[in-house]
């Protein structure tokens, strides 16, 4: 028999390839493209310090003005070992030399646009080869000018892939077999399932790189389908050893798989991933809410502010008595906390919980109570009419409740001691003449 009690009882899965897997942020890079906002250096250089203390391997950055090679520069100087910064750039041997000047930078980016639509419309290119033709230029430049490569094969799940995107990838490890090749479901039109075929199978991809001999695959999926973390899940599932993403998922239009739900992923659900540390989601959320002004919902996966939150009667009582009944991993792992709310559909253990906690505050002693108590019945009675009267719409705050807790068990016991002395003619408390 199998008993599940703890989140030490709960079996972790394997990856089925078994092989080693790693994480490049892009929040900096493709987070800054994001409609509204606006990166400045100590923004990138908290996001960057971030990253750091979650074990992020590598991030990317722009390196065109003079803005973002200042910030860059800063980052280097911290002379931090991980999240190790690398450029980006497009195919044309300026761009490259941008990175090359950028003393520290080791590897870059290459931008390589692979749907017909991007070469044509967008790049303004006559057909396939000229693009072709471009990207190994490209890519040879980089790799005889000493960079280490990732080659980024743009819109993918819209493109080509057997007849232009794999022939095109050959050549390209011909020149830099250690290549990373990162292909970019730029649209989210990808699906994460095995047997969906190109374009859009994200199985089918990884296993076709394979297959011609790519030993480094990065995957890059958007969100506009809603499909970003599956299919990074579904790239690391099928052989993927890197993937690029950001935090909170922001950039362009809908944004891209989130940074942190990929982390969690790794770290509680999959056998050896202890490498990353979480403890700093919280806190970057939170900073990004505050210096960005991005709206996080509140019940967003692990940095929305209710992650965490208790209000109803079954689930407040269940984590009171063991977090694990009601809690998928504990606050403390992401550098939050737990919070318990009395609201409409609470019920008496709650409020019997955070009337202790408010007691032993006020009086510094510890009390014990029983939420059967008529005390905490007649709070429970109190805060329900309000709720029943349609006066209220948000939960009981810590300073009303104190307010009932005091009006219960502090002002209505001195009211009743004083009624006692006064039956038993006690005249010790009278004021003298």
């Amino acid at each position: 028999m199998k008993e599940y009690r703890s989140y030490e009882d709960l079996p972790k899965i394997k990856l089925p390839h078994g092989q080693d897997v790693y994480i490049s942020d892009s929040t900096i890079r493709d987070g800054s493209q994001m409609a509204g906002i606006v990166l400045k250096k100590r923004h990138k250089l908290k996001i960057y310090d971030c990253l750091h203390k979650m074990h992020i391997e590598k991030l990317e950055a722009f390196v065109f003005n003079e803005r973002d090679r200042v910030a860059v520069r800063a980052m280097l100087d911290y002379g931090y070992e991980y999240p190790e910064v690398t450029g980006w750039t497009r195919s044309n041997p300026k761009d490259i030399d941008s990175v090359l000047s950028m003393e520290g930078i080791e590897e870059t980016g290459i931008l390589m646009s692979v749907s017909d639509s991007h070469i044509i419309e967008k790049m303004g290119l006559k057909n396939r080869e000229e693009a072709q033709d471009k990207y190994i230029e490209a890519l040879q430049y980089a790799v005889d000018h000493g960079l280490r490569t990732r080659a980024h094969i743009e819109d993918i799940t819209r493109s080509d892939i057997s007849n232009f995107v794999f022939p095109l990838v050959k050549e390209l490890i011909e020149i830099d077999p250690d290549c990373i090749i990162r292909p970019c479901d730029t649209l989210g039109f990808g699906i994460p399932f095995a047997g969906v075929s190109e374009p859009y199978g994200i199985p089918y991809i990884i296993n076709g790189l394979k297959e011609i001999g790519v030993k480094n695959i990065e995957s890059h999926m958007h969100d506009d389908f809603g499909l970003g973390v599956s299919n990074t899940i579904s790239a690391y599932w099928h052989g993927a050893n890197w993937t690029s993403v950001t935090f909170l998922g922001i950039g362009e239009r809908a944004g891209n798989a989130e940074l942190e739900k990929i982390l969690l992923f790794l770290k509680q659900r999959v056998e050896g991933f202890d490498k990353y540390d979480l403890s700093s989601i919280s806190e970057l959320a939170r900073f990004m809410e505050d210096e960005l002004g991005i709206r996080i919902p509140c019940n967003k996966a692990l940095v929305g502010r209710n992650v965490f939150a208790h209000e109803s009667g079954i689930h407040s009582a269940g984590v009171i008595k063991n977090p694990f009944t009601y809690e998928p991993y504990p606050p403390e792992l992401i550098g939050t906390t737990r919070q318990l709310l009395i609201g409409d559909s609470s019920g008496l253990e709650v409020i019997r919980h955070k009337v202790e906690e408010t007691l032993n505050k006020l009086m510094r002693v510890t009390i014990t109570l029983d939420k059967h108590d008529e005390r905490i019945k007649a709070i429970q009675k109190e805060i329900h009419q309000l709720y029943d009267a349609e006066q209220r719409v948000s939960c009981i705050s810590d300073d009303e409740l104190r307010g009932y807790v005091e009006k219960y068990f502090m002002f209505e016991s001195i009211i009743e001691n004083n009624i006692y002395s006064r039956e038993r003619g006690d005249t010790n408390n009278d004021t003298k003449n």
